[in-house]
């Protein structure tokens, strides 16, 4: 691999801005710093009147999912490979196991379906249900496979849906280990009943999706997961909070000193839920995903958790379906696969409608879609920031530049975009992953299999503090 000299841009990293150059070699970064000599056989990339940034991170993907009787049209290669073109370098996928399945014969599922990525993988593994074998692969993954989050979802009702039972054990579990428990918080039990109703009362199209899963049901099951997690002594973060009422529950429990944090996808910062009033079911049905998008104003307070720091991570939820897929659905709202996309356009919708309107700094930016999320899951400074030593991922940013977002541009398998139409200012012109330039002005140049799995070791403290606080505030078993 010859090194690569980005020259002449600005350097912006999650603490600061400056200008500088930025010296890739073997993969990593080499030398940040200003007028750097290229070395002898360098590639060199004039990034002048561009910003220099890391590449980013998508915390939350769904690649290759088999979810309610059909798989997503993305695979690993395709949807890496979006990413790339968008300026995400890595995602965070999930592993979730069939109910009874053991989470090590899942996790050895997923990790050869990745083995295709264009781009940089890891993994969060979902606990869909308990006994000693699963207390035990969580133990082996932690220790022996790098993962150190895992997905519980309090949806899904006869499905993949978390009891409480579960929940404790599993949060527990986590703690000793030092992995992060995150949740999908809605509650399984209210969206089941008022999907019942809603048919019973004739509903059947789209519009029924979000009449089903109101903000009540999602701010209750945020308050429930928070609540045993501050029980437990355990951090938590939850996943793609989409409503005022949830992200007030997270400042609420932060406000008061609990670990808790938030991620917020672009698409509910930036759309709302007339999408399901369409006439057109392909339209309508396009924009199914859980948790719905809301009535105006839910936007804005997830931007004002975003820029108090309440809220702490942008991801996209990719999980995409075509046409033909959610039209099994159409004669009922509630089998219609619950999915969209987005990895490629995050990104530009998030610098458009964030940096560009003043509500976030060029450096909040950087936070808010990758620094933070490599931060919370532990790679950080190898991934997240610009700086030497780090995985030469790296980003040049027009912040002038501008694009219509559309299907029919797309790099994403998928036949929707959420998106579709809205000309953003600011995007990606080049993508440095691993110190390979995989996308230069359109031209992407993404390589089948040159991802690299990313191991994400345990945390230390402040976990090892608050699992011995757990023991010690645990009542003293009674002599029978």
């Amino acid at each position: 691999m010859k090194p690569l000299l980005i020259r002449g841009g600005t350097v912006v990293n999650a603490d600061r801005e400056f200008r500088a150059d930025v010296l890739c070699v073997d993969g990593r970064i080499a030398a940040v710093g200003a007028n750097l000599a290229a070395p002898a056989g360098a590639d060199v990339l004039d990034a002048g009147g561009r910003y220099v940034i890391p590449g980013g991170i998508d915390p939350h993907t769904h690649m290759q999912l088999p979810f309610m009787g059909t798989v997503t049209r993305d695979d690993f290669y395709s949807g890496t490979a979006a990413a790339m073109a968008g300026g995400t370098t890595t995602i965070i996928d999930f592993v979730i196991p069939d109910p009874k399945q053991p989470l090590m014969d899942a996790y050895r599922t997923w990790r050869g379906w990745a083995e295709k990525a264009a781009g940089d993988y890891s993994f969060h593994v979902a606990v869909t249900w308990w006994d000693e074998s699963v207390r035990r692969d969580m133990g082996t993954l932690v220790q022996d496979e790098g993962v150190n989050s895992f997905k519980h979802f309090m949806a899904y009702k006869n499905a993949i849906m978390c009891d409480d039972e579960t929940l404790v054990n599993s949060f527990k579990r986590a703690l000793e280990l030092g992995a992060m428990p995150t949740v999908h918080a809605e509650n399984g039990e209210l969206v089941f009943l008022l999907q019942a109703e809603m048919k019973a009362k004739g509903i059947l199209g789209p519009e029924g999706h979000p009449l089903s899963r109101p903000p009540a049901v999602e701010a209750e099951a945020a308050q429930r997961a928070i609540a045993i997690a501050d029980v437990l002594n355990v951090p938590i973060y939850v996943v793609h909070v989409s409503c005022a009422e949830s992200a007030e529950a997270i400042a609420r429990a932060r406000a008061r000193g609990q670990r808790v944090y938030g991620e917020v996808l672009a698409g509910h910062l930036t759309l709302d839920d007339s999408v399901y009033r369409d006439p057109r079911f392909e339209f309508a049905a396009g924009h199914v995903m859980s948790p719905p998008f809301r009535p105006k104003g839910h936007a804005q307070m997830l931007w004002r958790g975003l820029q108090s720091g309440n809220l702490h991570t942008t991801a996209t939820d990719h999980c995409t379906f075509c046409a033909e897929q959610k039209a099994a659905g159409r004669d009922d709202f509630s089998k219609i696969p619950n999915g969209c996309g987005g990895v490629e356009e995050r990104l530009a919708v998030i610098w458009d409608e964030g940096v560009n309107t003043g509500r976030l700094t060029p450096s909040e930016f950087v936070a808010v879609t990758s620094a933070n999320a490599a931060k919370l899951f532990n790679i950080y400074p190898r991934k997240g920031c610009l700086v030497e030593g780090a995985d030469a991922d790296v980003v040049l940013w027009d912040p002038k530049a501008t694009k219509t977002l559309s299907v029919k541009t797309q790099r994403s398998l998928g036949d929707f975009n959420v998106f579709e139409g809205r000309t953003v200012t600011g995007v990606a012109t080049h993508t440095v992953s691993g110190g390979r330039l995989v996308l230069a002005d359109g031209d992407l140049r993404a390589v089948r299999g040159a991802g690299q799995y990313v191991k994400r070791p345990p945390f230390g403290p402040p976990f090892d503090a608050l699992a011995r606080k757990a023991a010690l505030d645990a009542p003293t078993p009674v002599a029978r």
